[in-house]
């Protein structure tokens, strides 16, 4: 499928991704380079991350899930999947009765492909896009396409602010056993994002009918709880009706399921200038994630913030917004410690894109810019916080011989995923994946300092999750290449969750000459399939 043209912007502004083709040098938290080995076989493992535990006291150590999976990647070995999904597990079960797709590029022969191939044409399928504009030929191709499928309906969402996206991407399943699921991952709905591109994904559990109760009072819902996740769901899903009735029908009917067996917070984005100090039961972007935080327990000690994303915009000349806004949103949190946590952003270089399995071509999907003098003073500030997808870069900074290196099995498939992780002295304060990048347009902007109003320009939806979300007294730790934490505690100590990092840790600093992988810029060099770019 022909991708669709990169939309222009004005005032320096950019897009945070476009379709088309301070070295922190102090010595590692423990989080980041302790050894992970197999689990015991004696752990008792927690059948769904989602859902209830369910199990007796025990003096050995309870160990549940990942609540986030990564995709297959297609070339890479049967043992590098381990736990992985592919669009086929989400959509091929026969009882999915009808399909809310939302996202930034659609196929529909693709999406209609997942499909169980007995009941495709019976499902009931409402694709939601962000192309308003009636001679987008995104648009018109949707159109075409939908054209072929009597149960596909395409629905506009409102859109406005000229400049910003509808880059959301998540799946509400409706079934005809009377549950329903909601599905929150990193990958446009185009075959090039679920074939060799390392993505993220998080399923609620199978959602039953409630038995006789009603949404409960917002100031009974705490975060992280089911009840407050359908609250601020429902509230995200009514904001594409300002303009036209677009998810009224699907919000009818899920608030007909109870949500109690979620255990995780959504925090999404919603285009339009937004109040910071109104009594909204549901905040969006960098608002969102601040009054979150603060009710998530953190360490105390040192800690890092580790933010991976595939397309880093244009932030402004200085650190302004940056340390101010987005940072300052990510260091909120409950019983904080006197020091502050350090910053570290993941991002590939051009290197890491030429070897990655598809070489230059998985480049059209992950972008910044340093061309103008604001962008090439904003690389200044960002670079010392810059680190490797892949820890094997030879110009990169050197790793301490002495940690242990942890395989995540994902360097060479380029990240399309977006994570942000706090990572504490024993472990992962709170891990948040979402389709929101590195971006003023993604999270929103201060227009008016002291108005206490946000400015937000694109769609955007995310999970975040903690470890006493699953268990009292829970550790979260990092899992490699499996979704399943290690056991090696001794027995009697607290419940371990895991959580499915796609990158390898020790992390690896920029080496001093190195900049990040730019879309727009030329690259003589070949890359491994002998293609320039």
């Amino acid at each position: 499928m022909d991708q669709p043209p990169k939309r222009r912007v004005a005032s320096g502004q950019e897009e945070e991704e476009s379709p088309q083709p301070s070295s922190d040098r102090s010595p590692a938290l423990r989080s980041l380079s302790h050894p992970i080995s197999p689990p015991r076989k004696r752990a008792r493992l927690a059948p769904e991350a989602g859902g209830q535990a369910g199990f007796s006291p025990s003096p050995n150590p309870q160990i549940i899930r990942s609540p986030v999976q990564l995709t297959r990647i297609r070339d890479l070995p049967p043992e590098a999947n381990v736990d992985t999904v592919t669009l086929k597990d989400i959509l091929g079960d026969p009882l999915i009765a009808e399909c809310w797709e939302f996202n930034f590029l659609h196929d529909v022969d693709f999406l209609m492909g997942a499909f169980d191939e007995d009941v495709r044409h019976l499902v009931k399928v409402h694709i939601v896009h962000g192309f308003w504009k009636r001679e987008d030929p995104s648009r018109a191709m949707l159109i075409e396409q939908a054209s072929n499928y009597k149960n596909v309906e395409l629905h506009t969402a409102f859109m406005p602010e000229m400049f910003g996206t509808h880059h959301s991407k998540m799946m509400v399943l409706l079934r005809h056993d009377d549950t329903a699921q909601v599905v929150i991952h990193t990958a446009n709905m185009i075959p090039r994002d679920w074939r060799n591109l390392t993505q993220g994904m998080w399923r609620s559990p199978l959602l039953p009918l409630e038995t006789g109760g009603t949404e409960k009072p917002q100031a009974t819902s705490p975060f992280g709880s089911g009840e407050k996740f359908k609250i601020d769901l429902l509230n995200y899903l009514r904001a594409y009706d300002v303009r036209r009735p677009t998810c009224r029908s699907l919000v009818d009917q899920l608030k007909k399921h109870d949500f109690s067996a979620i255990k995780a917070a959504l925090v999404a984005s919603v285009p339009g200038k937004h109040s910071t100090r109104d009594d909204s039961p549901t905040r969006w972007g960098w608002a969102a994630v601040k009054q979150c935080l603060r009710s998530v327990p953190v360490q105390g000690g040192r800690s890092e913030i580790v933010v991976q994303v595939s397309s880093i915009a244009t932030l402004g000349p200085t650190d302004n917004w940056v340390k101010k806004t987005m940072f300052g949103a990510l260091s909120a949190g409950k019983g904080l410690p006197a020091t502050q946590p350090t910053f570290k952003a993941v991002f590939p270089t051009a290197d890491e894109i030429r070897r990655s399995l598809d070489g230059y071509e998985s480049g059209g999907s992950i972008h910044t810019k340093i061309d103008s003098p604001q962008q090439v003073k904003q690389l200044a500030y960002l670079k010392p916080m810059f680190h490797h997808w892949a820890n094997d870069a030879p110009e990169g900074g050197n790793l301490k011989r002495d940690v242990l290196l942890q395989e995540a099995g994902r360097k060479r498939a380029a990240p399309h995923i977006k994570t942000y992780v706090r990572y504490g002295e024993k472990g992962i304060d709170w891990a948040l994946l979402t389709s929101a990048n590195l971006s003023k347009q993604a999270w929103g902007d201060n227009e008016n300092t002291g108005s206490g109003e946000v400015r937000i320009a694109s769609w955007e939806i995310g999970v975040l999750v903690w470890p006493s979300l699953f268990a009292d007294g829970a550790r979260m730790i990092p899992t490699f290449q499996t979704d399943i934490p290690s056991a090696d505690d001794e027995p009697g100590s607290a419940p371990i969750v895991g959580f499915r990092l796609p990158y390898n840790l020790p992390l690896q600093p920029y080496g001093a000459n190195e900049k990040p992988w730019v879309a727009t810029a030329s690259y003589a060099e070949p890359d491994w399939k002998g293609q320039t770019w």
